[in-house]
């Protein structure tokens, strides 16, 4: 006796060799191995599975897209994220927007509605074309299976030469299940930089005299040193051609902030309490400031008004749009890691006796300046202050990293107290923090992805109440995929940011910035992970020990205080930095 199919038997796949086949295999070719997907595009799931590919199935599309955000930076390949047509690929647009904003090469397979149903008000059809242009660098609709491996392979290139970023290609459903076209390529794009390119001679040569006849010159670099891997070449121009290196946020683990020629993060939070706050003249009273991969956006220049006016600025950037975009510059053109190489060359024929004769004066400067800044924090960083303050948390964090652990922030103040209350012991290290958009939400699942590129690495995240509420679904994803994160959530009842930020703009705030009380540790346990709730500064550096002895997702949840805020410098612009 036949029997047929029903919703409730799975007789295994029944479709072979289809155009959702050939992507496969074409994603395998430029070196894929993981995607992050919830099901749909189904055909192209069932054929990725079918061929080994690990899919990391998230809960909500935003969140899937910051994952893929966090493995791509982590792992220096695109990460494949998908999504199905209408509104979940609505959900799609802020990760590929942060990704957009901060050169991070994401491609997104999104499902489309059959070829033959367009402009029919088929089911969550939409204009994807339009949703997606402003957001990506890249975006096409396939509608013919004889030319796949042309789009993938365009999607690769796009994403991952000159300026990273997001690409989008649109999967019609009908197209997946026609049979494959015969697949005769063989190279593999799936890396970046895809096609490093360095300055010219002539800029270069004029970049080297500059540094080298500087009176006080500076090095600020930014998230580019991290995407070109410029780790090397940046320690070397250190120490060979004796340059002091402040970064940005995002630039944070370029170099070694243990160096004695390394100031720490520059930017919008030097008030009382930061680690640089006393590194200020240090970026005023430069003559000459080499800018290495950054945006020179308003939080890095603390709202254009911290990098001096007076300078002569040198922009190293694979962009050229960025190079003088807001500080007119000696424009160097190229990836950072080679260009570093032909400046670091350039500088050693150059005469040097003045670098050598003053980095003895320079590294007293910033040693004294760290010293000052650090006594000035340890009330704060070692409070025992009951609700507990939020600088304890990174001394105690500190204490525990090692220069191979990653540390994931959520935006808002969770990105400020990581950037300002841990120190980089590498050069290298990953401190990773949505600095694109800042959007709240963020942080955990990019410590998701972080952990799925590097699964041996300890991978701690901080978040706050608001921004975590994003993203609770997420625990049952870490439950599920078994992903180990280290989770510190900040419970001050608030949305700190928008309530301290509305003080001082308004001298008041709205009811929205406050919270009902919620139980986080309990959320996390119900979902599978750990979940410990502490209230005493005391009991924080025992908990996060259990946590790292862990094999699953702890949420640590730390009863903070509504009152405590980063130095901002912003919120006092009456602080003066005494010498």
């Amino acid at each position: 006796m036949e029997t047929s199919l029903t919703p409730l038997t799975a007789n295994g796949l029944v479709q072979s060799n289809t155009v959702a086949h050939a992507i496969v295999q074409a994603l395998k070719r430029h070196g894929i191995t993981t995607t992050f997907g919830q099901s749909l595009p189904s055909m192209l799931h069932l054929a990725a599975e079918e061929a080994g590919l690990k899919q990391v199935a998230y809960r909500t599309e935003n969140a899937g897209g910051y994952m893929a955000d966090a493995y791509a930076r982590l792992t220096n390949t695109p990460s494949i994220v998908t999504a199905q047509n209408g509104p979940a690929a609505a959900l799609l647009v802020a990760p590929l927007a942060e990704a957009m904003k901060v050169s991070i090469p994401i491609i997104a397979l999104v499902q489309d509605v059959a070829r033959n149903q367009t402009d029919k008000n088929a089911f969550q059809d939409l204009d994807h074309m339009g949703l997606f242009q402003p957001v990506t660098k890249w975006v096409r609709r396939i509608t013919d299976a004889s030319r796949v491996e042309d789009y993938i392979d365009q999607a690769f290139a796009v994403a991952c030469s000159g300026r990273p970023g997001p690409v989008a290609l649109l999967l019609p459903a009908d197209l997946l299940l026609e049979p494959a076209v015969e697949s005769v390529r063989k190279q593999s794009l799936g890396h970046f930089p895809l096609d490093r390119t360095v300055a010219s001679p002539a800029s270069v040569s004029r970049a080297a005299s500059l540094l080298a006849g500087a009176r006080k010159p500076l090095v600020i670099a930014g998230g580019g040193v991290h995407i070109s891997g410029a780790y090397k070449a940046l320690t070397a121009l250190q120490e060979e051609a004796h340059l002091p290196i402040a970064t940005t946020v995002m630039g944070k683990g370029a170099v070694s902030e243990q160096h004695p020629l390394s100031a720490g993060v520059v930017g919008y939070f030097m008030g009382p309490n930061s680690a640089t706050r006393y590194q200020r003249p240090l970026v005023t009273d430069a003559d000459v400031i080499l800018l290495i991969g950054t945006r020179t956006n308003q939080n890095a220049t603390d709202s254009w008004q911290l990098y001096p006016k007076h300078a002569t600025y040198i922009h190293l950037d694979v962009d050229s749009h960025e190079a003088g975009r807001n500080y007119e510059s000696e424009r160097l053109i190229g990836d950072a890691s080679l260009t570093l190489d032909a400046l670091l060359a350039a500088l050693k024929d150059q005469d040097l006796t003045l670098r050598a004769a003053q980095r003895a004066q320079v590294e007293a400067v910033i040693s004294a300046g760290k010293a000052k800044g650090k006594a000035e924090s340890t009330a704060v960083r070692t409070s025992d202050a009951q609700p507990i303050r939020p600088e304890r948390i990174t001394h105690e964090l500190q204490a525990l990293l090692t220069e191979d652990a990653i540390v994931v922030a959520d935006a808002s103040y969770s990105s400020i107290w990581v950037a300002n209350g841990l120190t980089a012991l590498k050069a290298g290290q990953r401190f990773i923090t949505p600095r694109g958009l800042a959007g709240l939400g963020w942080g955990f699942p990019m410590a998701m992805g972080a952990k799925q590129a590097r699964p041996d690495a300890e991978v701690y995240c901080l978040v706050g109440d608001g921004g975590f509420g994003h993203v609770w679904s997420e625990l049952e994803t870490a439950a599920r995929m078994n992903i180990k994160v280290t989770l510190i959530l900040i419970n001050n009842g608030i949305l700190g940011y928008q309530k301290h930020a509305e003080n001082v703009k308004f001298g008041a705030h709205t009811s929205a910035v406050n919270f009902a009380p919620v139980d986080h540790a309990a959320i996390a346990r119900n979902c599978g992970c750990n979940g410990v709730r502490i209230t005493d500064p005391a009991d924080l550096a025992d908990a996060l020990k259990q946590a790292r002895q862990s094999d699953k997702t702890t949420l640590i949840e730390v009863m903070c205080d509504e009152n405590a805020f980063p130095p901002i410098t912003f919120y006092t612009p009456d602080a003066k930095v005494s010498a």
